[in-house]
């Protein structure tokens, strides 16, 4: 038997009726209609046993059990079984969308939420559970990748101020990451994230690169 990493990985549902749930994958997880399963989805397209998350020592494998109608991965159908990633968009038949979060960007399971698990503007709302962002009420989808989402997130905890770009880099990758991140991939990433902002709300600039300093996030108006 695999012995399960120490930090557990966490499964939260998206949109779908199990919204805003989410389950700590410390042992397998059935996903199914029968009352029987760990996760059960009340809905006729999904399968009496659906599919399966199986946690060992590399982290989690999913697999499909044969449903009807499909399990997915990142938009892609399950035929073979696949290792999760950080950030990876679970759906299972068209019914529940999930999001996969491994144990380094795992959110703490004893009820106690982080202080910011739902900040907002009336420019932009993060929800650090889901991590669902809405850009002038509308959300953004596809959903931010995973890194893409930390960085928004220490952006907007300090709104208006510039965060130096190791501040960015030590909240986006892990520690040991860290040490191998170059100046390239973060700068990718803020361009990305910037992209994404962009399409969202094209008449308003939210990343500013501050030369020799670092990054701000300006939502031009006051954070409530």
């Amino acid at each position: 038997m695999h012995e399960i990493p120490p930090e557990v990985p966490i499964l939260i549902a998206q949109t779908g009726p199990l919204n805003g749930q989410r389950w700590p994958v410390s042992q397998t997880i059935v996903i199914g209609r029968d009352p029987g399963c760990d996760i059960v989805i009340a809905d006729r397209q999904i399968s009496r046993y659906h599919a399966r998350l199986t946690p060992d020592a590399d982290g989690v494998l999913m697999e499909d059990l044969g449903s009807k109608n499909g399990t997915y991965c990142n938009g892609a159908v399950v035929m073979d079984p696949v290792r999760l990633q950080d950030g990876d968009q679970v759906q299972i038949a068209l019914a529940q969308h999930f999001v996969y979060l491994s144990s380094d960007a795992t959110l703490p399971l004893d009820g106690t939420l982080p202080a910011v698990l739902a900040v907002q503007s009336n420019q932009l709302t993060l929800d650090a559970l889901s991590r669902r962002v809405w850009v002038g009420g509308v959300e953004i989808v596809p959903p931010l990748s995973a890194p893409q989402f930390r960085l928004l997130q220490i952006l907007y905890t300090h709104a208006g101020q510039v965060v130096s770009r190791s501040d960015l880099v030590e909240s986006v990758w892990t520690e040991a990451e860290a040490e191998g991140v170059s100046e390239q991939a973060l700068d990718a990433l803020i361009r990305r994230l910037r992209e994404r902002l962009a399409d969202a709300d094209p008449h308003h600039t939210y990343l500013t690169t501050v030369r020799g300093h670092g990054v701000r996030l300006d939502l031009g108006l006051e954070v409530v």
